[in-house]
């Protein structure tokens, strides 16, 4: 005996209609995002490098204009023991010590470096810039408040947390004992040690005081992963 299968029609409503259209536009929308978020997320690395070139450049510049600051001289100095004149070669550093110095990048702009610094555990090195605003910060880490470098009281510095291994990101690792060295722009190289780490709110910035009790300790303000507050490294120099 023959059997008769029957199905039952399938009818196209508007409704199904709607809901297919729907997720067709669900779907183009959700690649347009990811090409959005992947072009922007490109872009902001590419610009975190050239940044990070930039900064480099300033060190470059800061180390040769160090150098040429050096003079070679020749100084006859009277032997009274032998009767005789002796010639000795010294190297004179300027007198007067600059407060700022301009450091030049290859695109022509000029920008005021105060000193350097460089951080061995976390193999960070930066030219530190002399004030604090939106652009510079993209640049290098920059004096936020406080003394002049390896001066007493509390040489306050800022830096982006870009959570990778550029600026400051890794200054948040950084703990009890860890060295820090500044360079002054008399060429003088202190080195300080970590003895607190902490994280503060935005709006809290009792890390910038200047009562050190006659100690030159310097201060490295970040940004926590999330961006919502603030890590602070305090370190004192050792004597």
């Amino acid at each position: 005996m023959n059997q008769i299968l029957v199905c039952e029609k399938l009818y196209v409503t508007s409704n199904m209609k709607k809901k297919k259209r729907f997720f067709k536009f669900e779907f183009f929308l959700s690649i347009f995002l990811v090409c959005l978020l992947s072009s922007y997320y490109i872009y902001a690395e590419y610009d975190r490098n050239k940044s990070e070139m930039v900064s480099k450049e300033i060190l470059a510049s800061m180390s040769n204009i160090n150098q040429d600051e050096k003079l070679d001289a020749v100084v006859v100095i009277l032997n009274s023991a032998f009767n005789e004149e002796q010639e000795v070669n010294v190297t004179n550093e300027q007198e007067d010590i600059p407060s700022v110095q301009m450091a030049t990048a290859k695109d022509g702009t000029t920008y005021y470096t105060i000193a350097t610094i460089n951080i061995p555990k976390i193999n960070a090195s930066y030219p530190i810039l002399s004030e604090t605003t939106t652009e510079l910060l993209k640049i290098s880490p920059c004096k936020f408040w406080g003394a002049d470098p390896n001066k007493v009281g509390n040489f306050c510095i800022v830096g982006h947390n870009y959570r990778n291994t550029k600026f400051f990101s890794k200054v948040p690792t950084l703990e009890y004992g860890d060295i820090i060295e500044i360079t002054d722009l008399s060429g003088k190289t202190v080195q300080y040690f970590v003895y607190d780490n902490f994280i503060v709110d935005p709006d809290d910035t009792s890390w910038a005081s200047q009562l050190t009790n006659g100690r030159t300790e310097i201060t490295l303000i970040t940004c926590t992963d999330d961006s919502k507050q603030r890590v602070v490294i305090k370190a004192t120099a050792i004597n």
